[in-house]
């Protein structure tokens, strides 16, 4: 099969598994739907005494990210359920064609849903503001929306990363959904240093206005970005190394 077939064939399987293209438009949906609960309840009042408006203009993409990470684990774990990898490897032999089929696309449809899902959220959010509100000239603004995209690109790479290694999905979401709601700021509070080159942590400083903790919003970004590669380098071994 030629290079485009595989990506089409890719695409059509993340179209075709509800709980794949499910996640994928959960992170846009819900996020936008957070948006629009907290922002027209309590958004005047905390914008008002905000010390970072940017930040908070895109608190929704705290849920944003568990669908990203959703979508990422999906996307992959489908190919575990009845067999289906050996399906697609009799249909693409080359490993190694399969496998960066199928993380490319995990990528660019992460990457267009995740842009989509910042600049909503964000142009969402300040239009319910009022007076409060900012604009994608707001020192920052326009970076955040940028790099909010990127950050739900990368972590749905990192949790395809992992399922490729556990081929679970109980098992990558037991582990990713409780490190990043819980363990996270455990450890913030004990060794904040350390917390700071978290996925989670690191990324999001992309999100600040002004990043505190020792890392750039870019800095911080390509942390996310290590944690990714290794997840995926790993998953790469193993579907090298494993029977289908």
């Amino acid at each position: 099969m030629s290079v485009t077939a595989v990506l089409h064939s890719e695409w059509i399987k993340i179209r075709s598994v509800r709980a794949s293209f499910g996640s994928l438009l959960a992170v846009f949906a819900a996020t936008l739907a957070i948006t629009l609960l907290v922002f027209s309840t309590v958004g005047r009042a905390e914008a008002d005494g905000a010390e970072d408006p940017v930040f908070g203009a895109f608190y929704a993409i705290n849920f944003a990210q568990i669908a990203a990470i959703a979508f990422g684990v999906t996307a992959v774990s489908s190919e575990y359920a009845g067999g289906a990898l050996r399906i697609s490897l009799s249909a693409v032999p080359h490993r190694g064609l399969f496998y960066a089929a199928k993380t490319a696309i995990v990528a660019t449809a992460a990457l267009v849903v995740g842009l989509a899902t910042a600049f909503t959220t964000f142009f969402t959010g300040q239009a319910l503001l009022g007076q409060f509100a900012i604009d994608l000239g707001e020192p920052g603004a326009l970076r955040a929306c940028v790099g909010g995209g990127i950050y739900l690109a990368l972590m749905a790479l990192f949790a395809a990363g992992l399922t490729f290694l556990l081929r679970s999905a109980v098992a990558v979401l037991s582990l990713l959904i409780p490190f990043i709601l819980v363990v996270s700021f455990v450890i913030g509070g004990i060794a904040e240093g350390a917390a700071a080159y978290l996925p989670d942590r690191a990324g999001q400083q992309v999100l600040h206005q002004d990043p505190a903790g020792g890392l750039d919003p870019w800095t911080g970004l390509a942390v996310t970005a290590l944690w990714a590669g290794f997840a995926l380098l790993a998953g790469w071994l193993a579907v090298q190394r494993r029977d289908a």
